[in-house]
């Protein structure tokens, strides 16, 4: 086998690599959920590698009365030649694999660096257009106020919350590049020169940890006398009482009472939960886990929202902060059923 030629398992991975490529072109790459009360399924703006899907000709209808631009995929020169460059790249996938040459890999992986990182900036600026370029005769106009879609992640604008992630397309092309990234190392020496130094010892943990940071479900901190009920729309300012609620995408929903978060989850069956945290009534705006914690319930107890519901960490803590509350004992699944 000539020096300069690739393995045949990597020959497996390009051909793997080009197939991920061209399916993209007919799954959505990229999605922004929108919810609101007055949308409890929430809407969806699917971005194909050709066109625009999903809840448009509402999205528009909402967005005109703001001053934002309608969405049309005729506007964007991106849906016309997207399909296109990714086609590309499947074929120069192929390319290579019958070249055999690692320095083909170099390129190719070179090459989808740059078109992701493109791809990129090119959202965030049609992004930044979109929530900035604002009609100035809206028949809503708030002064100061931009809707800019978030790039990735969660962002609440005026009472709509928006959730932009990859959807199935996108996904193919993430599994793409980090099968790409992991040939460029094998077939460059990379991974024979990590192990030597034992970086890649140093560099898993801190992998797999920032990975289960990601999807762990865990709190998000509520800002007393800033956040809003996402139930009742009151400024939350009592840090006994509140709650809070993530989602299996990892949204956060803050409550300002127990009581709220129940209710919320009454009206919203379909949210599916990832976690629940409650305050813990013996601190200052520290969030426990709902379901380990202990509740008193009734007797002196007054909470913003007449739910009159308190949480602490322990059995012990409860028995002594009821010697003067003179509350019932309840537990999660009591609250919830409530």
């Amino acid at each position: 086998m000539k020096k300069d030629s690739i393995s045949v398992f990597s020959k497996g991975i390009l051909v793997l690599v080009s197939l991920l490529l061209l399916l993209t072109i007919f799954f959505p790459i990229w999605r922004i959920e929108l919810s609101a009360p007055q949308y409890p399924e929430g809407l969806v703006l699917q971005l194909y590698a050709h066109k625009i899907a999903g809840d448009v000709d509402i999205i528009n209808g909402l967005n005109h009365y703001i001053g934002m631009k309608t969405l049309h995929t005729d506007n964007f020169i991106e849906f016309t030649v997207l399909p296109y460059i990714i086609a590309s790249l499947a074929i120069c996938s192929l390319l290579v694999c019958f070249i055999k040459r690692k320095k083909g890999v170099i390129i190719l992986f070179g090459a989808f660096l740059l078109f992701g990182t493109l791809s990129a900036i090119d959202f965030y600026k049609w992004n930044y257009d979109y929530g900035h370029n604002l009609d100035p005769n809206a028949a809503i106009k708030v002064p100061g106020m931009a809707y800019q879609p978030p790039l990735l992640g969660y962002k609440q604008l005026l009472n709509f919350g928006a959730y932009s992630i990859p959807d199935t397309g996108g996904w193919l092309l993430i599994v793409s590049g980090i099968l790409l990234f992991a040939l460029f190392l094998i077939e460059t020496g990379a991974v024979n020169k990590l192990k030597r130094t034992k970086t890649i010892n140093g560099i898993l943990p801190l992998l797999l940890l920032f990975l289960a940071s990601c999807s762990n479900g865990k709190e998000v901190p509520i800002a007393l006398n800033a956040d809003q009920c996402d139930f009742c729309r009151m400024t939350i300012s009592d840090g006994k009482f509140g709650a809070e609620l993530i989602t299996q995408k990892g949204r956060a929903y803050k409550f300002d009472d127990i009581a709220c978060m129940r209710n919320y989850c009454k009206e919203n069956h379909t949210t599916a939960v990832k976690a629940y945290y409650v305050h813990d009534y013996n601190k200052e705006n520290v969030l426990i886990p709902a379901e380990t914690a202990v509740y008193l319930k009734g007797g002196a107890i007054t909470s913003p929202m007449h739910g009159n519901t308190a949480a602490f960490t322990t059995a012990e803590q409860t028995e002594k902060a009821n010697d003067g509350l003179a509350a019932e004992t309840i537990n999660w699944d009591s609250i919830l059923k409530e």
